[in-house]
C-alpha cells in the first residue's frame, strides 16, 4: 500500500464532522484575504521589506498571490482539489510568515503574524487531513463515472 494511499484511508476514517466548519472558516479566511490584496495591491507590496529576496518577483507577485488565494480559497470552502489548493497556499504562508511578518517582530502592531501562523498551520493539517466527508473530494470519490 502507498503512503498516500494510507494517509486516505486515516484520514476518512478518522474526520468530524466540525472540521468541515474549520476547513470552510479557512477558505472563507483565504477568499477575503484575495480580495482584499485585490482592492489594494499596494498594501500586499508594501509587506514585502526592501531587502527581502522577494522583491525580485515584484512584477508578477502580487498577482499570483491574490489569485492563488481567491482560487485556493474557494477549493477549500467547497472542498474540491483541497490537498492541492492546500498545497498551493503552503509556499505562500510560509513566506508571508517567515519574509514579512517576522522580520516586523512577532508582537508588532502591524505584523499578522500570528494569523498568517495560525492559517499556515491549518493548511498543513487539511493538507494532511484531506477535505473530510462533507466536500465534493468525497462526492467525486465514491460517485464516479
Amino acid at each position: 500500500m502507498g503512503m498516500l494511499y494510507q494517509l486516505e484511508k486515516w484520514s476518512t476514517t478518522r474526520h468530524p464532522r466540525w472540521l468541515v466548519f474549520l476547513r470552510v472558516t479557512l477558505g472563507i479566511c483565504l477568499f477575503i484575504k484575495g480580495f482584499s490584496f485585490l482592492r489594494n495591491s499596494v498594501k500586499l507590496m508594501e509587506g514585502i521589506p526592501e531587502e527581502s529576496i522577494l522583491n525580485q518577483f515584484s512584477s508578477w507577485l502580487p498577482l499570483f498571490i491574490t489569485c492563488a488565494h481567491l482560487l485556493g480559497g474557494f477549493l477549500i470552502i467547497i472542498g474540491l482539489l483541497t490537498r492541492w489548493a492546500t498545497l498551493l497556499q503552503i509556499p505562500i504562508l510560509l513566506g508571508a510568515v517567515i519574509f514579512v511578518n517576522a522580520p516586523k517582530g512577532v508582537f508588532a502592531a502591524e505584523s499578522d503574524f500570528g494569523f498568517a501562523l495560525i492559517v499556515l498551520a491549518l493548511l498543513i493539517f487539511f493538507f494532511l487531513e484531506g477535505g473530510g466527508p462533507l466536500s465534493l473530494d468525497n462526492y467525486f470519490k465514491k460517485n464516479p463515472r
